[in-house]
């Protein structure tokens, strides 16, 4: 290590000699001088005067814009040999201050940022990685490959996750496309033309574009467990499933295949979940699992379901699903599953039945009266089911209620059905008795 003396007389030679470069307009001089000054700082492992002499640069009348870019990527080189967390933060930290509100480094501290949240998430302030992960929107970054930027919002996306900010992490989830995924990869090496901004090559360590998919998927399958969004975890996991590494591998695909069936089935009725039901189970892949098929099957056909015998048989699958999401197919899944196969019965008595007795739909439904009450209650309201019930008789109705427009077309229909009979009648005997009289005749 050098003495203090001689380390800032070669500075202060070294200052001058910028200082005319900067003057005289010399780009490489100036930016030669700059990267000397770091040097012989980094040298002489005098980090203090390191963090000085950046802020000195950075802020010299006129100073290049080359010099403070060149500046900035070499002081970023040092990070990795700082001898302690303290010094590294503290010069991340300069960093970060020197680059701050300057276009032609915000690539550079996105990276010092993320650099930083890190190692606030390692010190376990993972509220602290995140209100710095957000000050940075990465999205309007010219210069910045689109798979660093997907990685750089997906990281922010999962900070606000871990720290139960779910708000915020849809916010950020929207400003991914989950197009972006399907993009032609072999077609996005473009060169670029003049005038444009030079896009730079993702670092080494930034994954590739399917990898990157896989992630945003079960990040957001994270954000959906939160509300219990079924639907939308099972479309998560169908993208997760139409992934070429994860396609190819039996191992991977069929964990992944079961998690789809077991939240198809946990999802309320509608036409999307009808769609990817019926989607699901022309998939050829279903017969290496014939027990969920079978499950399937059960929940699409018209056909009141036991739900006892039904719990029984897949009471196992089901423990076993638990311990395999890790938690997220909990007691709640447990209760949900009931509902959507009692659902799924009134829904069937509903197509057999224009009116039927309270008493007989609960038997039909393995229930008493108070809670078939209430389940068909909670259908009507949530418009999965058109009923009325006449309590003080205990008879439900499952006939649509007409306006007059409705009645009125309908009688218009059966006139003019009545009158076509009537003619055809008429025109049947005109028939009868020319025949008739025909054979008198002869």
């Amino acid at each position: 290590m050098e003495t203090g003396g001689g380390l800032d007389s070669k500075i202060e030679a070294l200052l001058n000699v910028e200082k005319q470069m900067r003057l005289n307009g010399d780009v490489a001089g100036t930016k030669k001088a700059v990267i000397d000054i770091l040097n012989i700082c980094f040298d002489a492992k005098a980090w203090k005067t390191l963090n000085d002499q950046i802020v000195v640069l950075s802020k010299r009348r006129g100073q290049l814009k080359q010099a403070v870019t060149a500046m900035v990527q070499q002081a970023m080189q040092y990070i990795d040999q700082t001898p302690d967390i303290e010094t590294k933060i503290e010069l991340i930290k300069t960093l970060n201050s020197v680059s701050a509100g300057k276009i032609y480094v915000e690539l550079e501290r996105a990276r010092l940022i993320k650099r930083l949240a890190k190692i606030k998430e390692e010190q376990g302030l993972i509220a602290e990685a995140a209100d710095l992960m957000q000050e940075i929107a990465v999205e309007t970054f010219g210069a910045m490959a689109k798979t660093e930027k997907i990685a750089f919002i997906l990281e922010q996306v999962r900070l606000c996750l871990d720290r139960q900010d779910y708000v915020r992490a849809q916010i950020l989830s929207r400003k991914i496309s989950p197009r972006v995924f399907d993009a032609d990869q072999s077609k996005e090496k473009k060169k670029p033309k003049e005038g444009e901004s030079i896009v730079e090559e993702a670092p080494a360590d930034i994954p590739s574009l399917l990898e990157l998919k896989r992630i945003y998927y079960e990040l957001m399958i994270r954000y959906y467990s939160h509300s219990n969004d079924y639907l939308e975890i099972c479309r998560c996991y169908k993208s997760i499933y139409e992934i070429p590494s994860v396609k190819e591998d039996s191992a991977k695909w069929i964990p992944v295949l079961r998690k789809i069936c077991w939240y198809l089935v946990l999802s309320p009725h509608d036409p999307m979940q009808s769609s990817l039901l019926n989607s699901t189970l022309e998939d050829k892949n279903l017969s290496e699992i014939p027990h969920f098929r079978s499950l399937l099957k059960q929940v699409i056909t018209m056909e009141v379901i036991q739900w006892t015998a039904l719990w029984n048989t897949f009471k196992d699958e089901f423990e076993n699903e638990k311990n395999m999401l890790g938690g997220s197919l909990g007691d709640k899944a447990a209760e949900d599953f009931r509902e959507r196969i009692i659902e799924h019965n009134i829904l069937v008595v509903s197509k057999y039945y224009t009116r039927i007795t309270v008493k007989r739909l609960a038997e039909l439904l393995c229930l008493t009266i108070e809670e078939a009450e209430k389940h068909l209650s909670d259908m009507v309201v949530s418009k999965a089911l058109v009923a009325k019930v006449d309590r003080p008789m205990g008879i439900v109705s499952f006939q649509t209620a007409k306006d007059s427009n409705d009645i009125l077309n309908s009688w218009a229909m059966n006139l003019e059905k009545l009158l076509d009979l009537v003619e055809k009648s008429c025109h049947q005997i005109h028939k009868e008795t020319m025949v008739h009289k025909a054979a008198l005749k002869l």
